[in-house]
């Protein structure tokens, strides 16, 4: 019961934080990542060429949470392709508890007669607490709405 409550929350916050915003999207990220596999996952503008990719997961035994800063998002020539990479934190709350540092590499494709995004992305993490390792098996593929 608690776990749908977080996700009831989480999900209303991306919906809520993507209609207050521009050009933002919401939707589900497939893949292994932070002890589970499926996400609510968010894409929230910074600017023209830079924006934030957050997700929250449910499942694996608790909640993980990423929130990355893309800094280089282009697109692939002049085509409705786009690649991006980023880093920022990933958060674990569960048995065993985990914080560490993400990277992200992607490429994505935005439909033009539709208002969506798929894409696939590989998410190398580097866990600091609770125990030091590295993880490069975090390969996601992400279905979006986009808001405009």
């Amino acid at each position: 019961m608690k776990h749908l409550k977080i996700l009831f929350v989480s999900a209303l916050l991306c919906v809520g934080l993507a209609l207050e915003s521009e050009a933002q999207e919401v939707g589900i990220r497939f893949g292994n990542f932070s002890g589970n596999n499926v996400a609510v996952d968010g894409v929230f503008a910074l600017g023209d060429f830079s924006r934030i990719h957050a997700n929250v997961s449910f499942g694996g035994g608790g909640v993980g949470i990423d929130a990355l800063w893309h800094p280089l998002f282009r697109p692939v020539g002049n085509s409705d392709f786009n690649w991006y990479a980023g880093f920022g934190p990933s958060l674990f709350l569960g048995d065993p508890f985990s914080l560490g540092a993400a990277g992200e590499v992607g490429i994505e494709y935005a439909i033009a007669d539709v208002p969506i995004t798929i894409g696939a992305d590989w998410r190398p993490v580097f866990v600091i607490v609770e125990d030091t390792r590295f993880t490069g098996d975090g390969f996601g593929f992400n279905i979006r709405w986009r808001f405009q």
